[in-house]
């Protein structure tokens, strides 16, 4: 783990930003003492958008409203 001061992190953000996107932790101090922490954020696996539809339409047919009917849901939410 990398550490910069801070005005080292302002003047050389974009150069930092890439070595955290590659994967690096960098550690931002001011006056030698720890303040920030970059570091890459954990990816998200991307499902194609035929599996996203696919598991929304799972999810709305395991939705029930036990007998509620929309309007009634509705009308106590104005409440």
């Amino acid at each position: 783990m990398r550490e910069v001061g801070a005005y080292e992190a302002k003047t050389r953000l974009a150069e930092l930003l890439d070595a955290v996107l590659a994967g690096e932790t960098i550690t931002i101090s001011r006056h030698g003492q720890p303040v920030a922490v970059m570091m890459p954020i954990p990816s998200r696996r991307q499902m194609p958008p035929d599996q996203v539809i696919a598991r929304l339409r799972q999810r709305r047919r395991q939705a029930r409203l036990d007998g509620i009917s929309l309007s009634a849901l509705i009308a106590e939410g104005r409440k």
